[in-house]
Parts: C-alpha cells; sequence; structure tokens
C-alpha cells in the first residue's frame, strides 16, 4: 500500500535549490535509505514529509490516516520529564479514540522501559546522548508509525544498540525511510537506495553494493559527457571570435545554438569532487608507543578497568570497542597520561607528537567563522611546516570561499565534522587519537577517512561504532568484555566476532528483561560496563559428544569447501576493484558484486557451521 508520495517537488533556501522537481514514492514494508553529500538537503526532506517544510512548488502526499514519526538527527533539547512520560507522549500520536491511544500509549511506553531497563522517573536530561538517541528512538516506535524517518539513526550509539535496532527495523511493518551512511547498517536495512544529488532525487533501486557500482559508472558517463560539451562549446566560442570575414556569413541560428549552451554551461550543477587534504605527519616517535602492565582505574568491587596490559609499538592501528559508558574514553585518557590509574603502571614512549580527534569536547562556536575555527581568524596557517592561504586548504575540505566567513551553525552535522578534521589534520603528529570520527560524514568522505588513516605513517587509536570503518582500518582491537575486563583481538569488527569464545550478551530483548526484573539500573548507575548487569544463564557442564557419521563427512569436507570459496572470492574481489571493469564490462561488474555479496553470505555461513561442527565434537 502506497504510504507517502512526493511529486515534482522544489525547495529551495536562497539563490540555491535543495530539491528540483523532486518525485518520490514509498510503500509498505520498504526500507529506503537517502543518500548524499552533507549539506545537499536530506534532512530538510524529511522536514518537508513531516510537515515542518512547506514545498516551493509541488506537493507532499501521505496516506490519509497515516502515523508519521520521526527520529531527527540533532537529539531533541534536554528536558525534566521522565522518561516514561517522552515515551508515552510518542503513543499518544497513534490514530484511534482516546481511550484506544492511552491504552496504547501505557503499553507500548512499558514495554519500551523494559528493553531500555531504565528507571522510568529518570529524568531525560540525565540521561547521555547515546541514552537519549535510544529513548527518542523508542518514543517514535511507541506511535506504531505507518511512516517512520530516521535521521542518521546509529549516530552516538554502541555496537550492541546499533544491532538490536537493526533486529528492530528489519521487523518493521511499515514504510521507513532513513538517513545514513553507517555502511554495515544501511547494508543490513536498506532495500531500497534513493539519492539526493545537486538538487536532484534519483532511485538507484537495489542494495548499497549495486549503488556504488553504478553510481562510479555513472559519474564516469557523466564526465564524459561534459568533456565533450566543453570541447564544442570551446570551438563555437573560438568560431564567433573570429575575423571581419566570419562575421559577415555569420549564421545565425549557430549564434543562437551557442547561446543556449552557453546557458546550459551556467546551469550546470558541477558534482562535488572528492577531500584531497592529507594528514600532517611529524618525525616518527620511539619504537615503543605505550605499554599498560596490570592497570585498574576506579575503586570498589566494580573498576571501570580491571588488570589491564597491553603494549603499542610504532605502526600499531588499534580499534576500542565497547557500550556506551563501558569505559572506552577513560582508557584512552589512561594511555595518553591525561588521568592516572588508581593501580598499576603506564609507560609513555619518547617523541610523541598527539592529534586528538574528540567531538565532545572539540566544539564548535556556532557564532564564529570557518576561518576563525581553523586558523583564529588569519588568512594562513601552516600546514606541514608551510603557510598555506585557509582559503585553499579549506576547499581541499570541500568549503568553497564564499563560506569562510559564513557562521559555523549554518553548517550542517557533517560539514561541522568535515570542518574538525580539518582543523585536526593541519597539526603534525606521530599519533592520532580518534574517538568517533566518522558520525555524520557522508560516504565519499568516509572513503577518503579511510584512504587518509589507512596511509597514515604514525600509531593510531581509534574508538568507534561504525563496524565497516573498523574493519577496514585497524590491525587489533581492544574490547571491552565486562567487569572492567579488556581483551586484544587481531583484526577488527568482523575478525573480533569471529575470533571471541561467547557472544557477548546484549543489553536488549530478553536479556534485558531478565535484567529489569533483577533489579532496575539507572542512568547514574549505567556509567560502568553495560555487558555486567546482564544475568546470564548458568553454563550447562561440558560433555563430550561424538559426531555423528553425516556431520563427521561435512565437517571432513568443509575446509576445502571454503578454501575454493576463498579463492572465488579473491577473483571477484580483483574484478570489482579494478577501475577499467566500470568502463569497459559494467555488466559484469554488476554481477561479480552481486556475486560476491552472495559468496561473502555463504563464507559467512560455511565458517559458523564449520566452528558449530567443531564446538560439538569438543568437550
Amino acid at each position: 500500500m502506497l504510504q507517502l508520495r512526493l511529486d515534482a517537488v522544489d525547495l529551495r533556501f536562497g539563490l540555491r535549490p535543495l530539491l528540483e522537481r523532486g518525485s518520490l514514492a514509498l510503500e509498505a514494508g520498504e526500507r529506503v535509505c537517502l543518500l548524499g553529500r552533507n549539506g545537499e538537503g536530506k534532512s530538510s526532506l524529511l522536514r518537508l514529509i513531516t510537515g515542518e517544510l512547506a514545498p516551493d512548488a509541488g506537493s507532499v502526499w501521505i496516506r490519509p490516516g497515516a502515523v508519521v514519526a520521526c527520529l531527527a538527527q540533532e537529539v531533541a533539547a534536554p528536558t525534566d520529564q521522565p522518561v516514561h512520560t517522552v515515551i508515552r507522549e510518542g503513543a499518544l500520536a497513534a490514530a484511534g479514540s482516546p481511550e484506544e491511544r492511552d491504552w496504547r500509549a501505557a503499553l507500548a511506553a512499558d514495554r519500551a522501559l523494559a528493553e531500555l531497563n531504565i528507571d522510568p522517573a529518570t529524568p531525560f536530561s540525565a540521561l547521555s546522548g547515546g541514552w537519549r538517541r535510544r529513548v527518542m528512538l523508542a518514543r517514535a516506535l511507541a506511535a506504531s508509525p505507518d511512516v517512520l524517518l530516521l535521521d542518521e539513526p546509529t549516530n552516538h550509539l554502541d555496537v550492541d544498540a546499533i544491532e538490536a535496532m537493526e533486529r528492530v527495523l528489519a521487523e518493521f511493518g511499515g514504510a521507513l525511510l532513513f538517513v545514513s551512511h553507517d555502511r554495515a547498517f544501511l547494508r543490513r536495512i536498506a532495500t531500497r537506495i534513493v539519492e539526493l544529488d545537486r538538487g536532484a532525487l534519483r532511485d538507484w533501486g537495489g542494495s548499497y553494493d549495486d549503488y556504488v557500482l553504478r553510481k562510479r559508472a555513472a559519474l564516469d558517463a557523466e564526465a564524459r559527457r561534459e568533456a565533450l560539451f566543453d570541447k564544442k562549446l570551446a570551438q563555437e566560442e573560438a568560431w564567433i571570435r573570429q575575423g571581419v570575414e566570419a562575421r559577415r556569413t555569420r549564421n545565425e541560428g549557430r549564434v543562437r545554438a551557442l547561446e543556449q549552451l552557453r546557458r546550459e554551461r551556467r546551469e550546470r550543477r558541477e558534482h562535488i569532487g572528492r577531500v584531497e587534504a592529507t594528514l600532517a605527519s611529524a618525525a616518527p616517535s620511539g619504537r615503543l608507543v605505550f605499554e599498560a602492565r596490570g592497570v585498574t582505574h576506579g575503586f570498589g568491587a566494580a573498576p571501570v578497568i580491571a588488570d589491564f596490559s597491553v603494549r603499542v609499538m610504532r605502526g600499531d592501528r588499534i580499534g576500542i570497542i565497547g557500550a556506551n559508558g563501558c569505559g572506552k574514553s577513560t582508557l584512552v585518557r589512561l594511555l595518553l597520561g591525561e588521568i592516572e590509574p588508581t593501580a598499576g603502571e603506564i609507560r609513555r614512549g619518547t617523541g610523541l607528537d598527539v592529534a586528538y580527534f574528540d567531538q565532545q569536547r572539540a566544539q564548535l562556536d556556532p557564532d564564529a567563522t570557518l576561518m576563525e575555527a581553523v586558523a583564529d581568524g588569519a588568512e594562513t596557517i601552516t600546514v606541514g611546516g608551510r603557510a598555506r592561504h585557509v582559503a585553499g586548504y579549506l576547499r581541499e575540505f570541500l568549503f568553497p570561499p564564499e563560506r569562510l566567513r559564513a557562521p559555523i551553525g549554518m553548517l550542517s552535522g557533517g560539514e561541522r565534522n568535515r570542518l574538525l578534521l580539518a582543523r585536526l589534520f593541519a597539526r603534525p603528529s606521530n599519533l592520532l587519537v580518534m574517538d568517533e570520527p566518522t558520525n555524520d560524514l557522508d560516504a565519499e568522505t568516509l572513503d577518503v577517512l579511510e584512504e587518509w588513516v589507512t596511509e597514515y605513517p604514525g600509531t593510531l587509536l581509534l574508538v568507534s561504532h561504525d563496524r565497516a570503518f573498523l574493519d577496514n582500518v585497524v590491525t587489533s582491537t581492544l574490547v571491552f568484555e565486562g567487569g572492567g575486563r579488556i581483551r586484544e583481538y587481531v583484526g577488527g569488527y568482523s575478525d573480533w566476532l569471529r575470533q571471541r569464545p561467547a557472544p557477548v550478551a546484549s543489553r536488549t530483548a530478553a536479556a534485558v528483561r531478565v535484567t529489569a526484573a533483577a533489579e532496575r539500573v539507572t542512568p547514574a548507575a549505567a556509567t560502568g560496563t553495560a555487558v555486567d548487569r546482564v544475568v546470564a544463564a548458568p553454563a550447562a557442564p561440558a560433555r563430550v559428544r561424538k559426531l555423528s557419521y553425516k556431520d563427521q563427512r561435512e565437517l571432513d569436507a568443509l575446509p576445502a569447501r571454503i578454501e575454493a570459496l576463498e579463492a572465488r572470492q579473491a577473483l571477484l574481489h580483483a574484478l570489482v576493484a579494478d577501475p577499467a571493469s566500470y568502463r569497459e564490462r559494467a555488466e559484469e561488474a554488476l554481477r561479480a558484486a552481486n556475486e560476491l555479496r552472495e559468496l561473502d553470505a555463504e563464507l559467512e555461513s560455511a565458517y559458523a557451521r564449520w566452528e558449530a561442527l567443531e564446538a560439538a565434537r569438543s568437550p
């Protein structure tokens, strides 16, 4: 059933149109991801649907009686209302009689509170940013909406919360339109990709990986068309400038055609290029960067960090994973020497020059200009040992010169993050510490950030909930596993999933309900490691089980099968990674990407089966 339709919608702020004759239809059961560069107008499009903005032209139609709920990019202003009231108000927006709404609101609020495991009397203002986001999502879902709009829903959430959200949204029966650049999230959730690019809405259909291939091919084709257009325009401009004899024989039709070419060139909206800046690196640090021995921080029976030891060497790329409030930032501050451990010792290497990206600390004054934020108002900035004009430096971060004196408050969340990166990357360093750097960044800037960080010659400490980013960047991962325990795993997030001895208990669904029955945990008490509070079932005594003949045969055959799948996977990766594939064999490259996605799932299933059979025959 059709829930939502945009017909030939225009939206303009000033001289720059955010949307030109945009059209979109959304059916029940669809989960559509809206992509686009930072500042393109994605949040404004969602506000058109909620009615906060009115279109300059065209129409926005929502099925009569349909309930629309929205989780905005910016978390609602803190209120002293209790959490129960905040969630209940969302449920009261549902259609129906007043009695039905009251009943539904109370039931939805109680269910959400059980899953969140929050004291219902807790003031909303007492929650952290991540917990406020969870509450606002629960408020949106409590309305039982027909249309659910989510703007960057994974921002500030830990991995467990994101995976819980994925499970909820996968079962959502209404129409979902969401903005996200979390690639792992949108790969799992999106059934269709729509892009807002230079004022135009384009429906790409299919999966995110299909979109990446087809988008790249489309940009290549666009570049070829524009090159031919510019060549023709240059030829006609040369013709019009010929001498007197040429003017006598001038073809008026050709002159009118040239005028049309000029108009088309003026109206062309160029594709925004990639961020091109590079990290300024300092002289190498000493070989040893950090060594922690038996470090404990916190007092009492449940310290935030307990008996932690690690050695970080120059060039290591360390990811840090854990639930919100478990102590990730505390660990970073301990390593950097900002705070001292309660017990144990930390050695720090020599010659450390630290660049620290921390969204919570590096706040930007909304009234300051871009130039003031990066160069304290000066016109030049020293980058890599040489003076650069601020305009040229910020252009590398996709900020045009006319915006240098614009207030930061006018920037989107992603643009503000880009500005923070511009300020950070001007500082020479050999130790890069990044705390959630990917929030709000668009997909293209994320790709560039991955390249920067991968090529960075120094040492990296990365706190992130972005699973794809972790997989592509880090070489080992420190994971908070409860009770203040931190364990190191080789590789990124996916490698940790394969290596961990047992899945880390989730704070949601059944596990949370068991915890809620045992005790109500207030946000003040929720600053410890979240997984500590989950009540686990008693472990069954180990026993040896002999595999059946069929299972043993399957186990014996799995290594060869996995090897063959990996060999095919390597061939497909080579084809997909070759730029010539998209120019010369676009259809073949698209088929390869589809097969690769199926192959990845098959490999994951084969590994899981192999591990299950191995575990079944082990004591």
